[in-house]
């Protein structure tokens, strides 16, 4: 109940107001998850975030309530940023006074790039409203890995215009979210944040409907397929997996090697250049944008997941949710040697040295040939996110943050236990994981023709 004020009584349930600004919900993964989470536990939710492609500037989805700006123009170098920053951050704050007027919410909760919401909560505080940061991202790390160590000048004012703005996002917080420990152990050091405020919610996937299907489209007899799924920017390698196709196909004679390479960014148009370059239009097909329909395919499918990420400061300290998502699907993997990547895959992943293409080809063409360890480290990677990375023990660390912050504790899981049934929505039948033998089976052959 709510009064003409838009206040809440103290009957009733929390209002959570969800910001994000790099990416549209429900396509944000990992926001979506925690949003679900939230409305599983009697939480009003509500997101402020840009448009997607066809997007409504209004949704009611799943119980989440869902406003849309339309994104600032695609933009370079630093005033450039800096205006799609601005606007960005005057969308929202708008918005968020469309939210309140419905509704008054109690807690507001600012998904990083960038750090710039914090300023935004220190307006809504003194109506009582708490502040969350779910920190996705080094920003200081992500300028460090794009440009180096700056010396002085503009490059060092920018990198150090960072470091203030993670400050002040760290000191408006009541409480920290951080993806990984690696994440933690900086809110601490460079945040003075107390251990006890700041709870690490991996974003794991949640198992029960990320799970291996017979696909509807089996791959063609005698190819091999490799996959990557992810965002498509400069800092996440994807040029990296392209040289490797061209190491494979070009210079090692694999000319049945073919690669599915799903997502979108700012390099996706670069990189379709590069495959025609490279000469790989027969071998590399992107897709743009997917959904969890076109996911769960892939991912079926394929024989191996590619983890091209650099080694650079970001990368090495962050969960690359590719890899969880791998690991979902059975999917065996190979992935350049980084921290976190090593914590997430832990035996389960084939390693090179970060940037050693030879030594990544060497590693994947090690599982084309032989597919008994194909279907080892596909069981392995399943045991592993299941007992390990699943999304349900994140699930109730991520929502206890808001009950220590509300008061509010309604009984329950956080993620409802999912429907049992030997099909998906789209009629394509599960892999029964019960089964050893079809277990192994599918390991080994996936999505080639029955």
């Amino acid at each position: 109940m709510t009064g003409s004020s838009g206040e809440r009584t103290p009957s009733a349930a929390p209002h959570v107001l969800i910001i994000v600004q790099n990416l549209p919900v429900p396509l944000d993964r990992r926001v979506w998850l925690e949003c679900q989470a939230l409305v599983a536990r009697g939480y009003r939710v509500s997101v402020i975030c840009p448009k997607g492609p066809g997007d409504p500037a209004r949704q009611h989805l799943d119980g989440v309530d869902i406003y849309k700006y339309k994104p600032a123009p695609e933009t370079e170098g630093l005033l450039s940023f800096a205006w799609e920053f601005a606007y960005s951050w005057a969308r929202t704050a708008i918005l968020s006074l469309k939210v309140a007027a419905r509704r008054r919410f109690d807690i507001m909760q600012a998904c990083n790039p960038p750090d710039t919401y914090w300023l935004l909560a220190r307006l809504w505080r003194p109506f009582g409203v708490k502040f969350v940061f779910d920190q996705h991202d080094l920003n200081p790390e992500l300028f460090l890995s794009r440009f180096g160590e700056p010396e002085r000048g503009l490059s060092a004012a920018e990198y150090n215009g960072l470091l203030w703005l993670e400050r002040q996002t760290y000191r408006a917080a009541h409480r920290v979210i951080s993806t990984n420990e690696s994440y933690k152990a900086i809110a601490v050091r460079r945040g003075h944040r107390d251990p006890a405020e700041v709870t690490v919610v991996r974003s794991g996937p949640d198992t029960a409907q990320m799970r291996p299907i017979h696909p509807a489209e089996p791959r063609p007899a005698g190819t091999v397929e490799l996959v990557y799924l992810g965002i498509m920017g400069p800092q996440d390698g994807v040029d990296q997996a392209l040289l490797v196709v061209d190491e494979l196909v070009h210079k090692r004679g694999r000319t049945n090697v073919t690669a599915t390479l799903m997502g979108f960014g700012d390099s996706l148009e670069d990189l379709k250049a590069q495959s025609v370059q490279l000469g790989l239009e027969g071998h590399v097909r992107f897709t743009g944008r997917v959904d969890k329909v076109a996911i769960a395919e892939n991912l079926s499918r394929a024989d191996i997941g590619l983890c091209p990420d650099l080694k650079t400061p970001l990368n090495d300290l962050s969960t690359m949710n590719k890899t969880m998502e791998y690991m979902a699907y059975g999917l065996p993997s190979v992935a350049f040697d980084l921290v976190e990547t090593r914590v997430s895959g832990a035996d389960s992943v084939l390693y090179a040295p970060s940037g050693d293409i030879a030594a990544f080809a060497d590693q994947v063409e090690r599982l084309i040939d032989d597919p008994g360890l194909r279907a080892e480290l596909g069981a392995r990677a399943r045991t592993r996110v299941v007992e390990v990375l699943d999304w349900r023990p994140q699930a109730e660390a991520y929502v206890g943050v808001f009950d220590s912050l509300s008061g509010f504790s309604r009984p329950g899981p956080a993620v409802p236990d999912a429907v049992s049934s030997g099909t998906d929505a789209q009629g394509r039948r599960y892999v029964d994981l019960a089964d050893p033998q079809e277990f192994n089976r599918y390991l080994v052959d996936r999505g080639a023709p029955a």
